[in-house]
C-alpha cells in the first residue's frame, strides 16, 4: 500500500526547515510564547543556510479587479521564495490554523506551506498545499491584518 506523501520538487527544502525545527524544540521544548519560537527558528534558519523573509505583508484585496486593499496577510516565515512557514505554539492544532496557511498560500502564489506546532510534547508539522480555487480562499478576515490608515480610509467609504 502506498503512503499518503506527495514528492515534491521541495522536499529539499522542506527537510531542512523540519529539521531546524526540530532542533529549537528539543532546545526549548514545549510551553514558551510563539515568538520565542519564531526566533530561535529563524537563527536556525539561517545558520542552515536557508534563505528567509521573516513576518512579509501579503496584499489581501475584496475586489483583486479593482485593486481595492482589504489589509495584509502576515505568514511567520517566507523561506526560499517556495514555502510559506507557520508556527504555533499551541496545546492542539485544528482545522482553522490549516484554513490560516492555505490563505496565506492563495495569496503569495507559494506551491508549498509548513504548519509547526512547538506547543506539544513533541514537535508537531504537515505540508500544505495550495487551494485549488483560489479566488474562494482569498479573503478571510480572522488573520486579516488591518493598518489603522486603512480602518479610516474604509470606514468612511460605504
Amino acid at each position: 500500500m502506498a503512503g499518503k506523501f506527495v514528492a515534491t520538487p521541495y522536499d529539499a527544502i522542506t527537510y531542512k526547515i523540519i529539521g531546524c525545527a526540530m532542533a529549537v524544540h528539543r532546545e526549548l521544548g514545549p510551553g514558551l510564547k510563539e515568538a520565542s519560537y519564531q526566533r530561535a527558528l529563524g537563527n536556525s534558519m539561517a545558520d542552515a543556510s536557508l534563505s528567509f523573509e521573516p513576518r512579509r505583508f501579503l496584499a489581501v484585496y475584496d475586489d483583486p479587479e479593482q485593486q481595492r486593499l482589504a489589509g495584509y496577510y502576515i505568514p511567520d516565515f517566507i523561506v526560499e521564495s517556495s514555502v510559506i512557514v507557520e508556527i504555533k505554539a499551541l496545546k492542539g492544532l485544528d482545522n482553522s490554523h490549516l484554513a490560516q496557511v492555505i490563505c496565506y498560500l492563495a495569496v503569495s502564489g507559494c506551491p508549498l506551506g509548513l504548519l509547526i506546532n512547538f506547543g506539544e510534547r513533541s514537535l508537531r508539522y504537515r505540508r500544505v498545499f495550495p487551494p485549488q480555487k483560489v479566488v474562494k480562499a482569498l479573503v478571510n478576515r480572522q488573520w486579516l491584518f488591518v493598518p489603522d490608515g486603512l480602518k479610516r480610509e474604509t470606514d468612511s467609504n460605504p
